[in-house]
């Protein structure tokens, strides 16, 4: 199957035995030792929730969007993805694991089939994928250490494609959201319920050249396409960047370095030594935008076995029975849904927007933080081979697409 083919993700490792298949990872040991933090305050998507309304005059959050993410699973049932009605913000899971047999085109879609919304498809597969929706969506609170959390677009729904530590069947999950982003819970469930997909979240490795040509449709049809970059920083010499990402330049699809605000969500931190770097001689190699990836907190429970092996730092959750239902990582795994999420607000504040200006808004507002290589022209925009733009800016982006104070 195609999707053997250097499939990764690029959070952390969840097992040994797992390590030829997902790539090098980031530490508990190398990660812990500071504050954790959301990342939403280095963002500014924290200020655009606070202070910014759409053209209706509502709450910038997210809403009237749908985030799709092919991770490992979602536990739908954490006091992150929970409404104050009791549902979840996952309207819609699904497995891609029966496509693992499949080969013939015509199976791609009808072998990615519906998991229950109550059930925890991310329960033996590591917590990975819970940890990601939380950074792109997760609820807003402050846990009883007084830590802060929440993602960066509150209000958007999430649609999870398990896929598995072991990435399987990722060829038909992006095939599945090429042909359901416009209706992802199908005719019969009203948009307000169930929002389109606008963006696509990505936290794993890929050489894959059916995904490379998916991709390109999807943002032809309007689907902004985020990956995180990858954990294994380099000098410039050479790239380690997310293969086929990276060297696609189509405006939508944007790769993610990893940023470090210190744990204070100051937006003049540091590059993350471990973040991939492009080759210095090679721009289209270069990441897009940098997002934060260092000890970062979202959700995520002590029994999911990457819980256990590669965070650390549990922490109990907002009510008396979230027990250790929180935890903090580091890896561009979590700078990717954070961008994601922004894109969501982008959306919300111009939902008549193209990838291209989304694109393009994100670029053209980003924060200048010094650490790192020096910004070089490329193109209509100024990059680095380490930091891409440098650190999104959810707050400028958005005002640049129409978004207003309150």
């Amino acid at each position: 199957m195609a999707q053997l083919r250097g499939a990764r993700l690029l959070g952390v490792v969840i097992a040994v035995t797992l390590v030829a298949s997902l790539g090098t990872s980031r530490s508990v040991a190398a990660a812990a030792g500071t504050s954790g933090t959301s990342g939403t305050v280095a963002t500014r998507a924290d200020a655009a929730q606070r202070h910014l309304v759409d053209r209706y005059g509502r709450r910038l959050d997210g809403r009237g969007v749908t985030i799709a993410v092919i991770d490992t699973g979602i536990d739908p049932t954490h006091p992150a993805f929970l409404l104050p009605d009791g549902r979840s913000k996952v309207v819609r899971s699904l497995t891609a694991v029966p496509c693992v047999p499949a080969q013939a085109t015509s199976e791609y879609l009808n072998c990615v089939t519906d998991v229950p919304t109550s059930a925890n498809s991310d329960a033996g597969a590591g917590g990975h994928g819970t940890f990601v929706g939380g950074v792109a969506v997760g609820n807003r609170f402050t846990l009883p250490d007084g830590t802060h959390v929440g993602g960066n677009a509150p209000g958007a729904r999430l649609v999870m494609i398990s896929a598995t530590a072991a990435l399987q069947g990722i060829d038909q999950a992006f095939a599945w959201v090429l042909a359901h982003h416009k209706r992802p819970c199908g005719s019969g469930v009203s948009r307000r319920a169930c929002p389109p997909i606008k963006v696509l979240s990505l936290s794993w490795g890929d050489n894959d050249p059916i995904i490379a040509g998916l991709e390109r449709q999807l943002v032809a049809q309007g689907v902004v396409v985020v990956w995180a970059n990858g954990n294994t920083g380099g000098n410039g010499s050479t790239s380690s960047s997310n293969d086929v990402p990276a060297a696609d330049s189509t405006p939508g699809i944007l790769t993610i370095a990893g940023y470090d605000d210190l744990g204070t969500g100051t937006r003049n931190g540091k590059i993350d030594p471990e973040s991939s770097r492009g080759a210095k001689a090679h721009p289209r190699t270069w990441p897009d935008i940098s997002a934060p990836a260092v000890n970062v907190v979202s959700a995520c429970r002590t029994y999911q076995a990457e819980c256990v092996a590669v965070t650390h730092d549990p922490q109990d959750g907002p009510a008396a029975g979230d027990v250790a239902t929180y935890s903090t990582g580091s890896g561009t795994s979590w700078a990717a849904p954070a961008v994601a999420g922004i894109v969501a607000l982008l959306f919300q504040a111009d939902p008549t927007a193209t990838p291209k200006q989304i694109d393009a808004a994100l670029k053209s507002t980003a924060y200048k933080y010094r650490s790192g290589a020096k910004y070089v022209r490329d193109g209509r925009f100024t990059s680095s081979y380490d930091k891409g733009a440098g650190l999104v800016d959810a707050y400028a982006a958005a005002r640049a697409l129409g978004a207003r104070r309150r």
